[in-house]
């Protein structure tokens, strides 16, 4: 059962996230999506799915393996009944920090990411700079018994400096077009589920950016 958002603590968080730009949670999935989330990601890593993760918005993406070499596989919620209650987390929580933070969020888009060993992705921002749809960037991490030494944090720049873990089940979110960010070289496998509150719905354009 999803959490509803609200209360003393909730509030806290929002008040965070509007002074410094980013919010971390842990244990942010509800036990069963979890389950659910890692057991869908499995099948899609033995199937083969996940595809060399490209920079640049719609026709314009390009795959820059200096700049980013992990691997992705994009949702799409009518396909995929499997991961209705994950998407039905994120209709709430994008409704409630709308409502906290007064944004008109009207969309989300998420999907997988892979980094093999090795991989990395270089600073950058989130929102493009031909399109302002992606608002609030938001990464679940999903890796079992991970260790400072294996790598892979994720690295503010700014505001503010600080690297974060990618341990299991820690949910980060962040200002889309301030804060610049980077993930360092994974010296282990390091997955994630990670997406994007939008302005506009992701129907708008391709893939709403």
């Amino acid at each position: 059962m999803w959490p509803t958002f609200k209360g003393e603590e909730w509030d806290k968080g929002m008040d965070q996230f509007a002074e410094k730009h980013f919010l971390v949670l842990d244990q942010f999935l509800p036990p069963l999506v979890l389950e659910t989330v890692c057991k869908y990601f499995n099948s899609v890593e033995a199937e083969d799915r996940l595809k060399a993760a490209a920079i640049g918005p719609g026709k314009e993406r390009t795959r820059i393996s200096e700049i980013r070499s992990d691997f992705v596989h994009w949702l799409d919620r009518p396909l995929m009944p499997e991961l209705e209650t994950f998407f039905e987390g994120m209709d709430a929580i994008r409704a409630s920090i709308a409502e906290s933070l007064f944004l008109s969020l009207r969309g989300y888009e998420f999907h997988l990411a892979k980094y093999p060993k090795g991989a990395f992705y270089k600073p950058h921002f989130d929102q493009f700079n031909t399109r302002e749809n992606r608002m609030i960037s938001v990464v679940i991490y999903l890796n079992e018994n991970w260790k400072p030494e294996h790598g892979g944090a994720l690295k503010l720049h700014r505001p503010q400096v600080r690297l974060i873990e990618p341990v299991m089940n820690r949910m980060v979110m962040f200002r889309s077009d301030t804060v610049l960010h980077e993930v360092l070289p994974a010296h282990e496998t390091r997955r994630s589920l990670t997406g994007w509150l939008l302005k506009h719905p992701a129907t708008v354009g391709v893939l709403g950016i």
